[in-house]
């Protein structure tokens, strides 16, 4: 099996798309061409002889390879191959093959080596080869540093003039941390191509100025784009006071970016002008693809089939635009006529309507932006390219998303946990979940804020919950902890902010909320602010300010907005209620009590979420990953022997449907035995008689078969007798918006009921674990409720990471259920296992790097 059955498209590390496919033996004039375009030193450093032309025997055996033992990609430019790469196994069933690859001059350090070697080591290792070799010559420093700067140990030895490489290519901590760092790379530099344009093209501007083409225009010409505007026009001469062309490559100035306002059908023509003209990237504002229908789809996927294939990324379909403030830049390509200020918040949103609405509420208050993406149909970029691309932008600190679906869930938690570590990542995004693959029933709405919460990610409902952490994280300091003093003039109102620190999972710290009165002037709120700022009590700050009454105070007393920047000097962070004046800048304002505290809460939690070890992945030991394919085997699946091939035991148990059987099982596991209904749903419901435990003998065991399948059938199931614990219950789903996760909970129809279960997402820390055991409201059952021993917290947490990899590596399991798993001071007993399969698929974010 290869790693692609059809071609997938790549990102270079100049941000260039190129497009990868098992070669076929009707590429053999492309591989004739491409030989011919080879410089001398290339084929001689490839072919280690002049070799001036490929025999008609040898290119034969080039294009023609059995996918198994022999393999080879081919890499296309503008439909033409510019590279090859390929394995031939060392002998029947070697476990070696010999790898090599060669790339057109003029695409040669662009990357293109390490992303043939991440797609062949993949297809090897699927086709049981475990290691590589190669042969290059010492003066072909590039090929060798494409081997060494892999992750992999590489083993080298020089022999004839020859190096002789060799190394392991199962997947490693640091060959995954290169090619994640690649991935990074490749993705941020394709969206700065698009942001930083010298140039713009636009397709579908009217010159009667009617249409979104034409708005777009103007907003870049009015918004003092500091590059040149190309109008591209079948027949006008000028399109809102600027030179059009009929082809961009007529104007004769460098354009990086397009935007394109044409009908679907004309969209693909496009693409061939910009690119001719040397465009990066195109921004597609035009409706009626995807979203319009089954037609719209194909035109829409043809439309980034011939982007990519000229190299170029796609915003869009059937989006607002992007848009830059620096001023160096300043990009307005969106239907937006303003943008907000410029300042150090980048924004993305999936939606052209809400964008709108969200950058109108940005400039309303303030909010500074950096820059803006609208993605529409996501059709190529994502807000995952954008994560990426803002990681590393020194003019943003604060990342927002709105968020309608997630296109590579796993991606968008791996790229949150280390982006959050350095910039805080707040989400509109729904709490309600989707159906999964699976039949379980997954995460509730507070588990979803639990696993957004996870990754690192501060997840909102609202628009104005939004702006109003937003507004915060840009202008002030992150809390040190969680300890708030509330100072104002109305005792209503510090009360209330109280209360609504307690319901935020905040605490008012000793001496407060300070109430000032009402008739206090500036001079002595200002007193107020300052010793609160000072206390050592004190995190952070509430501010409340109700208008005094008319005559009470003079113009100058009134004026208690003045006390705020000497207050802001001590670095504590501040929100404040003025429900009369206009606060000073940096100053985060609310319209309600309510909405700044909530705001200050979800920035103190994502602060304690920085202040703890993110924590690691540990090695498990009596993984058996061979045995594990072995036992998802296609006619079915085996969950006993895979859950042993992960160390984890489940208690035997029999079938049996009749008395009789039921004595065989019995006598074969031993008295005292336990008789448990069959059906999955039943076979923990000692509450409703379906479970029979200690069974002691043969007479015991007849009469409570007879009086069990009396009630619930003759299916019954027949187990040795475990020492009683704690029940648990350990799952695993696959999630639409994280994808594969974890969830423990104690066992219990009331638990279940309540849905009171904790999530995490796969992979699994040891922290995340940890967490799972402690973060159900039932797990004081487990650290000694009520004078009973504690349970072996150890061994749960060690079961999860064991479920937590499975999840993780086998892309097959959809749904996995141990219920329930008995805990005990000594240990715990797996009792039951019930799996869920479904076919070979690739899941997002894993294997070697494409689009």
């Amino acid at each position: 099996m290869t790693t692609v059955g059809h071609p997938v498209d790549v990102l270079l590390s100049d941000g260039s798309t190129v497009q990868l496919r098992p070669i076929e033996p009707a590429d053999a004039p492309g591989i004739v061409a491409m030989h011919s375009r080879f410089s001398e030193r290339t084929r001689y450093l490839r072919y280690f002889s002049p070799y001036p032309r490929i025999p008609e025997r040898d290119l034969i055996r080039f294009v023609t390879v059995d996918h198994h033992d022999r393999e080879a990609f081919v890499v296309l430019a503008a439909d033409q191959i510019v590279a090859v790469g390929r394995y031939e196994r060392l002998g029947p069933q070697a476990p070696e093959a010999e790898v090599a690859f060669v790339v057109e001059d003029a695409y040669q350090g662009r990357g293109i080596g390490s992303v043939l070697m991440e797609h062949l080591a993949d297809a090897a290792r699927r086709n049981g080869i475990m290691s590589f070799v190669a042969e290059v010559l010492p003066a072909n420093g590039t090929m060798l540093r494409v081997f060494a700067d892999f992750g992999y140990q590489v083993q080298r030895e020089y022999a004839d003039g020859v190096v002789h490489l060799s190394f392991p290519i199962a997947p490693t901590e640091a060959s995954l941390e290169v090619q994640r760092g690649r991935e990074h790379r490749t993705e941020a530099r394709s969206i700065a191509r698009l942001l930083a344009p010298r140039g713009i093209v636009v397709y579908g501007a009217s010159a009667t100025g009617q249409g979104v083409g034409a708005a777009v225009l103007g907003h870049l010409r009015d918004g003092g784009f500091t590059g040149a505007v190309v109008p591209v026009h079948p027949s006008a001469s000028t399109v809102a006071g600027l030179p059009a062309y009929p082809s961009a490559v007529d104007a004769g100035v460098p354009v990086d970016l397009a935007v394109v306002a044409v009908p679907p059908e004309a969209a693909t023509a496009v693409v061939a002008d910009a690119a001719a003209a040397g465009v990066h990237g195109l921004v597609v504002i035009s409706a009626g693809f995807a979203e319009a229908g089954p037609e719209g789809a194909a035109t829409q996927r043809a439309l980034v089939r011939a982007a990519h294939a000229a190299g170029m990324r796609v915003v869009g379909p059937n989006c607002l635009g992007v848009a830059n403030t620096d001023p160096t830049v300043r990009l307005n390509a969106t239907l937006a006529p303003a943008l907000p200020p410029a300042g150090r918040v980048g924004i993305f949103s999936q939606s052209g309507a809400f964008g709108v609405a969200l950058l109108a509420e940005a400039d309303r208050r303030g909010l500074g932006l950096s820059s803006f993406v609208s993605a529409g149909n996501r059709a190529d970029v994502s807000g995952n390219d954008l994560l990426q691309y803002w990681q590393d932008d020194t003019g943003t600190d604060v990342i927002m998303l709105y968020l309608e679906t997630f296109g590579n869930p796993r991606k968008f938690a791996r790229l949150a946990r280390r982006i959050g570590r350095a910039k805080p990542v707040v989400a509109l995004a729904s709490p309600a979940r989707p159906p999964g693959v699976g039949d379980a029933a997954g995460p509730d709405e507070v588990a979803v804020a639990a696993l957004f919460a996870q990754s690192g990610v501060i997840r909102v409902d609202t628009v104005p919950e939004l702006l109003d952490v937003g507004v915060l994280l840009a202008n002030q300091p992150l809390p040190a902890g969680g300890r708030v003093g509330v100072v104002g003039n109305s005792s209503a109102l510090t009360g209330l902010a109280a209360t609504a620190c307690v319901g935020q999972g905040l605490t008012v710290a000793d001496g407060y909320p300070r109430d000032v009165g009402p008739s206090a002037g500036a001079a002595e709120f200002a007193a107020a602010l300052a010793e609160t700022a000072a206390d050592d009590r004190v995190d952070a700050l509430v501010v409340v300010f109700a208008p005094p009454l008319p005559g009470q105070l003079t113009a100058v007393d009134a004026d208690v907005t003045a006390a705020l920047p000497d207050a802001l000097a001590l670095g504590k962070p501040t929100v404040a209620t003025f429900l009369v004046g206009r606060l000073p800048p940096g100053v985060p304002a609310y319209g309600g009590v309510e909405e700044a505290v909530r705001a200050l809460a979800r920035a103190h939690r994502y602060a304690e979420w920085l202040r703890r070890p993110p924590g690691v992945t540990p090695e498990l030991p009596d993984l058996d990953r061979a045995a594990a394919q072995a036992a998802l085997r296609a006619d079915a699946a085996d969950a006993g022997a895979l859950l042993a091939a992960y160390g984890i035991d489940v208690v035997a148990s029999v079938s049996v449907d009749s008395v009789d059987a039921a004595v065989d099982a019995a006598a074969r596991l031993g008295f005292p035995v336990a008789l448990k209904a069959a059906a999955p749903g039943l076979r923990h419901r000692l509450d409703l008689g379906a479970v029979r435990l200690d069974l002691p003998d043969e007479p015991t065991l007849r009469r409570a078969y007879v009086d069990l399948a009396g009630t619930f059938g003759a299916d019954a199931l027949v187990q040795p007798m475990v020492a009683p614990g704690v029940a648990c219950v350990v799952e695993v789903v696959e999630d639409p918006a994280f994808g594969p996760v974890v969830g423990f909970g104690l066992g219990g129809v009331a638990t279940e009921l309540l849905g009171d279960r904790a999530w995490r997402a796969v992979p699994l820390t040891d922290r995340d674990a940890a967490e799972l055991v402690d973060e159900p409201r039932a797990a004081p059952l487990l650290r000694g409720h009520r004078g009973a021993a504690p349970v072996d917290r150890a061994a749960l947490v060690d079961l999860l990471l064991r479920v937590g990899q499975l999840a993780d590596e086998q892309p097959r399991v959809r749904s996995l259920t141990l219920n329930p798993v008995l805990a005990r001071p000594d240990g715990l007993s797996v009792l039951h296992a019930q799996l869920g399969v479904g076919g070979v698929v690739a899941r997002p974010d894993t294997g070697p790097r494409r689009l």
